[in-house]
């Protein structure tokens, strides 16, 4: 099995209305989660002009995308190995260009995943915050979309601006919600309910409800430490929620087919 020749490798997009709401961090977790649940993962940092994820687990890349859309270097160059044989595609860091991919970089990138050849079985991409052109190209390419916010009412509007432009602009009705750094699940259902209620307006959307990580102090701790906090500190409270969502996207199935604009990753969403 792989990512250019297998339906069955699932594709996550991560992302979030606004920035500081967690969402690298909940990415590189989930990662961790699902890896030590036998499944064989690739991070894909898509916040391709600010490169976080190598950053948060302390990885050192000496290649990075920018290497892959210069034509200097191919997909399996740029790849390193994280915690837990997880593995990682790095973004560049101050490359403001990559912000905006045109359709060169995309068919670039379309081609270096079709003939990527290694066993995948969960890619998640971590898209960069807000509602750019990237951020909808990356959640339409992607099988399913896991929206991260949390109770701050400006993360709250930022979850609901970017819901509203990918069912308005790309008629994507399908999300999950994981609310982040809340004080306890009453506060994090809080949260979706008032995101459903708002999406209410848009006809045949559905906002499914996929978990919640507590505010914890553990959480800073590990991030100073850059490493992941399921690995840190396993037992803390916020880890817990996170191998249990984790639990819950590994045993879920999705076969959503968007249409003509999820191409992206060629061969994986063919029908052979």
């Amino acid at each position: 099995m792989n990512i250019a020749g297998s339906n069955s490798v699932r594709t996550i997009a991560i992302a979030s209305g606004k920035g500081g709401v967690g969402k690298t961090n909940i990415t590189a977790n989930l990662a961790l989660g699902l890896s030590r649940l036998d499944k064989k993962v690739l991070v894909f940092d898509a916040d391709l002009g600010l490169s976080n994820i190598d950053v948060i687990l302390n990885l050192s890349s000496k290649f990075n995308i920018k290497h892959l859309f210069k034509g200097e270097k191919k997909l399996e160059d740029l790849i390193v190995e994280g915690p837990q044989g997880i593995k990682i595609l790095p973004a560049s860091s101050g490359i403001q260009e990559l912000t905006s991919l045109d359709e060169f970089q995309r068919l670039r990138l379309i081609e270096e995943f079709e003939s990527y050849n290694e066993n995948v079985d969960c890619l998640l991409i971590d898209t960069s915050s807000g509602i750019s052109e990237n951020v909808s190209f990356f959640c339409m390419a992607a099988q399913e979309i896991i929206i991260v916010t949390s109770a701050e009412p400006t993360a709250m509007t930022g979850a609901y601006a970017l819901i509203k432009v990918l069912f308005t602009k790309y008629h994507e009705k399908n999300f999950k919600i994981l609310v982040n750094n809340v004080k306890d699940l009453k506060e994090s259902i809080d949260v979706y309910n008032n995101l459903s209620t708002a999406a209410e307006r848009f006809p045949g959307i559905s906002l499914d409800y996929l978990g919640y990580v507590p505010h914890d102090v553990f959480v800073q701790k590990a991030i100073q430490q850059q490493k992941a906090l399921v690995d840190l500190y396993p037992d803390s409270d916020a880890a817990k929620c996170l191998i249990e969502i984790a639990k819950k996207i590994s045993i879920g199935n999705n076969n959503n087919v968007k249409g003509t604009l999820q191409f992206f990753f060629g061969g994986l969403l063919k029908t052979k």
